[in-house]
């Protein structure tokens, strides 16, 4: 599959939107990589955890008290039994996202049938935040529950290919993006991970878009351990470059060997908050070339040679989600992405 075009524009998916509306046509007509988008403010099925959870075996989930665990106590082992059938038999429309749990899924689907384009963009979260999230009944998270661990992989490798088909059907370019937010976490007590576990459960769900066709990202919107994400099968790295873009700096070798292989980075320079009313696209464009000029003079000071021209493997994003911005926020940030790549595409 080709890349996406330099300096691409998308989106992490959530917006603080209540409902799909005319939003879906928008972003067909606002972004070179159209995503879906989620509204966890419409309904506490949309929450970034709950979205995915649908197949999962053993789950409880009440939208009243917004509350998502895993019942351990009952006969799991017999519960799991359906759920790997549909696995190993490749049932990919088992894991699919009912529309009362991704209202912009199904409405995105429809808007990209009528539209002309040539890519789309799906996400799904990833097994180390939906683990370390979701917890049992005794609040033990369900990533240390070696049954559930697997079991919570498998179903969103699953569902990230069933996406990844469906958005096929419409368009012959497609990402879909892998959020881990408690990446940030990783290396830290609170995290009792090795390295090896995450590469081996990331590359899973990876593996899985690529068996479809599809390009797979990570988004991480904090700092982290950088060397881990790059160390997997991932084609698109994701990072919040507004708040987080030198730390990048600190791994020039994997940086090289990730750009050396292919490797895409999805710049999010553009911020998901009040400060979008205090910048411009010119602006961001100016902060991201200088970061990336600070990345590759660090790396050159170690003996790293980075690519002068990194245009055809960069991607825009905002710094992270929208839904828990303002409308208005979100409005002027799709504004921003088109004016900053825009800005860099001319600069190139």
């Amino acid at each position: 599959m080709p890349n996406p075009p330099p300096f691409g524009t998308t989106v992490i998916g959530s917006f603080p939107h209540a409902s799909s509306e005319d939003l879906c046509g928008r972003l067909i007509d606002a972004l070179d990589l159209p995503a879906w988008p989620q509204f966890p403010r419409r309904a506490f099925q949309e929450n970034m955890y709950a979205q995915f959870s649908a197949p999962l075996p053993g789950l409880a989930l009440d939208s009243q008290a917004e509350k998502i665990y895993f019942q351990t106590s009952g006969d799991l082992s017999s519960l799991l039994i359906p759920f790997y059938e549909s696995v190993l038999a490749g049932q990919i429309d088992a894991f699919a996202l009912p529309a009362e749990y991704a209202e912009g899924f199904h409405a995105m689907l429809d808007a990209l049938s009528g539209t002309p384009g040539e890519w789309a963009k799906g996400q799904v979260t990833g097994p180390v935040s939906f683990g370390l999230t979701v917890t049992d009944e005794s609040l033990r998270a369900s990533l240390y529950n070696e049954m559930l661990a697997d079991a919570i992989v498998k179903n969103l490798a699953m569902n990230a290919r069933w996406q990844a088909r469906a958005l096929r059907e419409r368009r012959p370019g497609v990402v879909i993006f892998v959020d881990e937010p408690y990446m940030a976490s990783f290396g830290s007590a609170y995290i009792s991970l090795a390295r090896e576990q995450v590469i081996a459960m990331l590359d899973e769900v990876f593996e899985a878009i690529h068996a479809e066709g599809a390009l797979a990202g990570v988004h991480c919107c904090a700092n982290t351990d950088w060397s881990v994400l790059l160390a997997t099968k991932v084609d698109i790295l994701n990072l919040d470059a507004y708040g987080y873009l030198e730390n990048l700096a600190l791994y020039p070798d994997e940086l090289a060997a990730f750009l050396a292989r292919g490797g895409i980075i999805a710049w999010g320079i553009v911020p998901n908050d009040q400060q979008v009313f205090e910048t411009d696209g010119p602006a961001l464009a100016n902060r991201l070339r200088e970061g990336i000029e600070h990345i590759r003079e660090r790396a050159a000071s170690r003996g790293v040679s980075l690519p002068s021209n990194l245009a055809g493997q960069s991607l825009i994003t905002p710094s992270c989600g929208l839904g828990s911005a303002t409308v208005e926020v979100a409005e002027r940030c799709l504004e921003l992405l088109r004016d900053t790549a825009q800005s860099l595409r001319e600069a190139a």
